[in-house]
């Protein structure tokens, strides 16, 4: 031992290792920067987003290349090969009027199923109904309870829905529970046993231990969908946790927005929901789609909706090409609520237009938001908005999560996306187009009380708006990333 240590000693203090290693070093980092930058040009991302990896690969390479090798990824085409494709269609039934709007258009183009009618849908504005209506479904189902979330929390919520679960499982109904694996980091094992060992099935999309693909651990499934008996189904922006919803009303609960569906495009939120399944559980969806029924649900309702699934799955960007058709097709009014506000330019410089046009531009969001990051990130975008025209309203105290928009009063889009980046072009993703003036006048009456609730953003000193903080310009650089 002390031959091989001495060795050891000799080798590593020798003049030409100590010259050599350190250039040897300077070199790898040197190819393995021009590797990840080739790569990063061939994906042809956002230029936003390629001029942030660009700076962190250049600046940081031993940071930025291991970082953008395993976060860079976003349409992986071997990802899109082996998941089921997302043109979901309801046999027999034909699109409704609203098919032919420019915005149903749009989405339709991007592979997206055109306007149903004959649903029924009622919106969920607190986080008591939203958690009394899931409960609800849960407990009426006689066949299937199918549901994905990006959280479950560990706390009184997560271990209520769990033993409600198990106890449905052990009845005879079909349980399946899908949990984003770095959402649902620390809830997806042994806390999920107990509806294991009921017979239910809990499967973890992407795990990001051990990492699958390059990328993979960037990839995360955002959607919240919940289908009962495959003819009701519930989606918005709660995750299965105390801060989004609970039997009791909790002063610190985040205020959040969601809607449950009944009827045709229940089916819709059924399959994007199985094609998750099963790719992330490699079940057959060919056995998995015997089960669904072979005729669409029935009407139950007039409203006319359109589902969107956005993400790594889908050959297009519905989500995204579907909100800027809505806000560039304005005439009177656009309002949004997102917790978290960081836009591409195409969007912000569409916003900037419709505001200094005259058009009531209006953006909620929180005061203080749970990232504190992106709350540096935005103030740019903040502050050129307010110089335009729009009216910036922060919310709080409390956090809103809620992510919607409304326009002229007459056309609305709620889901699970936020409005930045990653929610638009990296996340799986899932919202809904409502079309019918009974949802518009539901969501014009949440959005003025959420106003209400809100305060107008004070405007930005000189000296701000020339000098901008340092921690502010680095946060924007790097918006892209979060």
């Amino acid at each position: 031992m002390e031959t091989l240590t001495n060795v050891y000693d000799s080798v590593r203090d020798h003049p030409i290792v100590n010259a050599l290693l350190p250039h040897l070093l300077t070199v790898a980092g040197f190819l393995l920067a021009l590797l990840a930058i080739a790569r990063l040009i061939s994906e042809r991302k956002q230029p936003s987003n390629t001029f942030a990896w660009l700076l962190t690969i250049a600046f940081i390479p031993y940071l930025g290349v291991p970082l953008y090798l395993l976060l860079g990824g976003r349409k992986i085409k071997r990802l899109a090969a082996r998941k089921a494709p997302l043109t979901p269609v309801v046999p027999g039934m034909k699109p409704s009027a609203a098919a032919s709007t420019a915005t149903a258009k749009v989405l339709t183009l991007n592979g997206v199923s055109p306007p149903l009618g004959g649903n029924r849908v009622q919106f969920l504005t607190s986080g008591e109904e939203s958690f009394a209506k899931l409960e609800q479904g849960i407990r009426e189902a006689k066949q299937s309870i199918h549901i994905m979330t990006f959280i479950l929390g560990r706390d009184a919520v997560g271990k209520r829905l769990i033993k409600l679960l198990a106890q449905r499982a052990k009845e005879g109904v079909k349980v399946r529970l899908l949990l984003d694996s770095l959402g649902c980091f620390t809830s997806s094992g042994g806390f999920c046993d107990p509806l294991r060992k009921a017979g239910g099935e809990v499967v973890k999309f992407m795990p990001v231990l051990p990492i699958q693909t390059r990328g993979s651990s960037n990839l995360r499934n955002h959607r919240k969908i919940a289908v009962f008996d495959h003819r009701v189904a519930a989606l918005g922006g709660r995750n299965l946790a105390v801060e989004y919803m609970g039997p009791t009303f909790l002063k610190r609960r985040w205020r959040d927005f969601g809607a449950i569906v009944e009827g045709p495009a229940a089916s819709l939120l059924n399959e994007i929901f199985i094609a998750d399944w099963a790719f992330a559980s490699g079940q057959p969806i060919s056995q998995l789609n015997l089960e669904r029924p072979k005729e669409p649900p029935a009407a139950a309702g007039d409203s006319e909706v359109q589902i969107a699934a956005s993400g790594p799955d889908v050959p297009g960007e519905p989500l995204y090409e579907g909100l800027l058709s809505l806000v560039q097709q304005a005439e009177k009014s656009i309002w949004i609520s997102t917790p978290y506000f960081i836009p591409d330019e195409v969007l912000f410089r569409s916003l900037l237009v419709q505001a200094r046009a005259g058009i009531d531009v209006r953006l909620v969001i929180p005061a203080r938001s749970n990232h504190p990051i992106t709350d540096l990130a935005r103030r740019y975008y903040l502050r050129e908005l307010h110089r335009a025209g729009a009216k910036v309203l922060l919310y709080g105290p409390g956090m809103s999560h809620a992510k919607m928009m409304l326009v002229d009063e007459r056309l609305g889009l709620m889901g699970s996306a936020n409005m930045d980046l990653r929610s638009l072009f990296v996340n799986f993703e899932v919202g809904m187009v409502t079309y019918s003036p009974k949802e518009a006048t539901a969501m014009s009456l949440w959005m003025r009380e959420v106003f209400e609730q809100s305060k107008p953003m004070p405007t930005p000193s000189k000296v701000r708006r020339i000098f901008p903080t340092i921690g502010e310009e680095i946060a924007r650089l790097l918006a892209p990333l979060l």
